[in-house]
Order: C-alpha cells, then sequence, then structure tokens
C-alpha cells in the first residue's frame, strides 16, 4: 500500500503510469473472478486514489447516519431500520400521521406486496410507528385553510388538480356533542334527525334540503363555509335569523355536520366495528364437525385451544373466512398466514421445491430453502405442484352461508 507522506501536500506522481496501473487493476480483477493467478503483476496504489475511497466510505458512513437520525429516536428504531429500511428511505414515513389501525393496514400492505417482516417485528415496528407518527392534532378555525378548489374553480382556474381534499376536517367529540344541541335546537324540523333532509311527508314550509351532500358542508373547515353562509340570515326553526349564532356555535355545528357526513359514509357506526357476535353457538360446532369438515384440519383442544383469548372477534372471523391475510389480535399478537408451497420439475433437472412467489400462465417462481430466487417458463413439459394450506378454506366459501359464519365464529369465541 503506498503511504501519504504529507496530509496537506499532493505526492509525487512523476513515475505514475496510468496505462500501467490500468493494466494491473484489471488484472486485478480477472484474478478475483478466476481465483487463479492469471498475471503476475505488481500493483501500486497511489495516495489519490486511497483518498477517494476514504473520502467515499465516509459520505456514505455519514449518510447512513443521517438516515438514522432523521428518524424519531423511540423504542423499535433499530427494528424498523432493519426490517423497512432496506427498501424505504425515512423521507417514505416522515411527516405522515395516522393512527394504530392506519398504520396496521399500511404494514399489512407492505407484507401482501412482499416485504420480509418476521412474525415478531410485525408489533415492533406498527408500535414504532405509531408512536413516532400518531394523527395530527385537529386545527382550529382561526388555522384551517380554505377550500380546496378544482382545476377551473375560482377566478381564472388556476387551482391544481388533485385527488380530493388533503385539509380533511378532524370531528372533535366534544364539539361535535355541542353543535348536535344546536343542531336538533335549530335546524332538525327542516334537515332531519341526520341531516340528510326532511321526510316527505314534510310540509313545504319545513321542507330542507340533505346537508350530507350540500357542497358549502363538503367545503367547510372548522365553520369557514357554514359561517358566511349563516351570516347572511338563514331562517331557523325558533324563529331566530342564523346570523345570531355565536361563532363556537358555529364551529360545534361544523363538527356535528362532518359527523353525520363520516358517518353516511361508513354507513353506519364510524368509531367501532359493530358487534359480530350474532350466531348459535351450537349450531356452529354441528358445522364445525359435520358439513363444514373443519375438524378434518383443526381441533378445539390441539391449533384452536385458546384461540378466542389471542384474537378479537373480528380478527377471528377474517382469519376464518380469509386466512391468507395478516392481522393483529389482542396484545399485539400476529396472526400470520402460511404460504403456498410449490415444486416445480423442469423437462430436464432435479425438481425444486419452495416458497411461492408468483404464478400465473407464462411464469412461475418461487423461493427455494436457502431463499434463492428461482423463475421458470412454464411449458407444457414443466411440472408443478402447488399445495396451498388454506384450500380447505377456499372451498367453504363456495358453501358458507351468512348464518354459518355467524354460528361458526359464536363457537370459536367458546374456546378461551
Amino acid at each position: 500500500m503506498g503511504q501519504l507522506s504529507s496530509l496537506h501536500s499532493p505526492p509525487d506522481t512523476s513515475s505514475w503510469d496510468p496505462k500501467k496501473d490500468l493494466l494491473a487493476t484489471n488484472a486485478h480483477r480477472c484474478k478475483r473472478i478466476s481465483k487463479k493467478p492469471v498475471l503476475s503483476v505488481s500493483i501500486r496504489v497511489h495516495p489519490w486514489p486511497n483518498l477517494f475511497w476514504l473520502s467515499f466510505l465516509a459520505t456514505t458512513a455519514l449518510a447512513l447516519a443521517a438516515h438514522a437520525q432523521s428518524l424519531p429516536d423511540k423504542p423499535g428504531q433499530a427494528t424498523y431500520v432493519r426490517a423497512c429500511g432496506t427498501c424505504h428511505a425515512a423521507e417514505m414515513v416522515i411527516g405522515k400521521s395516522m393512527n394504530r389501525d392506519q398504520w396496521t393496514a399500511e404494514v399489512t400492505d407492505m407484507i401482501g406486496k412482499g416485504a420480509k417482516i418476521s412474525d415478531a417485528d410485525v408489533p415492533v415496528v406498527i408500535d414504532y410507528l405509531t408512536q413516532s407518527f400518531p394523527p395530527a392534532a385537529p386545527v382550529t378555525a382561526a388555522s384551517a385553510p380554505p377550500p380546496v378548489r378544482a382545476r377551473g374553480a375560482g377566478n381564472g382556474g388556476g387551482g391544481g388538480l388533485t385527488m380530493g381534499p388533503n385539509d380533511k376536517h378532524v370531528v372533535d367529540p366534544a364539539a361535535e356533542a355541542r353543535g348536535r344541541t344546536v343542531y336538533i335546537a335549530e335546524c332538525v324540523t327542516c334537515h332531519g334527525a341526520k341531516a340528510r333532509g326532511s321526510r316527505d311527508d314534510a310540509t313545504d314550509v319545513s321542507r330542507g334540503p340533505d346537508l350530507v351532500r350540500s357542497l358549502v358542508v363538503l367545503h367547510d373547515r372548522y365553520g369557514n363555509s357554514i359561517a358566511p353562509f349563516l351570516a347572511k340570515g338563514h331562517a331557523m326553526q325558533s324563529g331566530k335569523p342564523s346570523s345570531s349564532l355565536s361563532q363556537p356555535q358555529v364551529q360545534d355545528l361544523s363538527h356535528f355536520l362532518h359527523a353525520m357526513v363520516e358517518e353516511t359514509l361508513r354507513g353506519g357506526p364510524y368509531t367501532a366495528p359493530v358487534n359480530i357476535l350474532t350466531g348459535n353457538a351450537t349450531a356452529g360446532q354441528r358445522f364445525f364437525n359435520g358439513a363444514g369438515k373443519c375438524a378434518s384440519c383443526h381441533s378445539p383442544s390441539g391449533d384452536l385451544a385458546h384461540v378466542a383469548t389471542k384474537y378479537d372477534p373480528v380478527t377471528l372471523q377474517q382469519k376464518m373466512v380469509f386466512p391468507r391475510t395478516v392481522s393483529v389480535g389482542r396484545g399485539g399478537r400476529v396472526a400470520a398466514s402460511k404460504p403456498v408451497i410449490v415444486t416445480v420439475t423442469p423437462p430436464s433437472g432435479a425438481p425444486v421445491t419452495g416458497t411461492l412467489v408468483q404464478m400465473d400462465d407464462f411464469n412461475v417462481s418461487l423461493r427455494d430453502e436457502s431463499d434463492n430466487y428461482v423463475a421458470f417458463k412454464r411449458t407444457p413439459a414443466l411440472k408443478v405442484e402447488r399445495k396451498d394450506p388454506y384450500t380447505a378454506h377456499v372451498d367453504l366459501l363456495k358453501v358458507y352461508t351468512d348464518d354459518n359464519i355467524h354460528d361458526l365464529l359464536a363457537y370459536l369465541e367458546t374456546l378461551k
């Protein structure tokens, strides 16, 4: 190795022959590839190339350090970097604001697309993302941005084309409750209990439009569209003009109306899943041991012992009907799916067995026991054997009735 005579003065390169060095370097590369000596050449490594590689390594180290430091220093950071940092830069998550259910869906989606995250790492990654990037705090009316306009709206149509508003109104439950009181006192007669408009038998005097579909409400953010409309003196059921409402009342009314919009979009309760334990456990047990043929693969005292204490009813039903999913149950427990195993036998050569990656009419790919990626072009001479551990569950989709599913879930819920 060449040695630096001084850190501050350029090296003596008067005897340096670039052509000779290039030949020597190429010979060295050939040597590494073939594992056999090709040329006996003395390789001179000059100070300037050394400085280049030292600089390159230092820059790379600083970049990696900056990448790690840009992520919040919270429990689980190292696990996230190991599991997700290889493919995703920190900018992929920094700036996002989601709750635990949303982060769980995000991680589940990544696993479904092929991300390799171990069962033990999944809850750690979800906890880290939830703690590091929680939902943004609701903004006040003073800081609320103006309504989003589509291209062509307003003067001159200079607004950008978007997929929808990026300033979603976040409903404050306390303000919604106060706004409900204002709505019942002043608006319910004309606009209905759910703000969906008055009944068909209402008189013309009390016939009000559907506020859930109102552009004024949909464009509103914390009262910034509703307030100007009500300031014009809209008639209320108490006989007072709407301009008599105070600014806090208008903001509370805005929260209530947006809650009605969200409830309508979700088609029902929007804070928690509905109760799905409505079946008959005895009928579910008969289906388990009889028509469903579940007992041929599962045992209440074996693999299903205490299953109801591991997973909540929603996760349990999801894994029962659609087992090829990744769900998070009670206490962050991960309900992972089993892989499909394929054995591919080419026309000439030994069969290859591994975890299926993708298979269609033209190609089949898998990862073998050493995690090597192997792909084959499908031909009539190529033999493919596919072993799906969930074949019975897929077949049941053609047999299940709604009652069967609810009864079977009720039975599984008794296994605690």
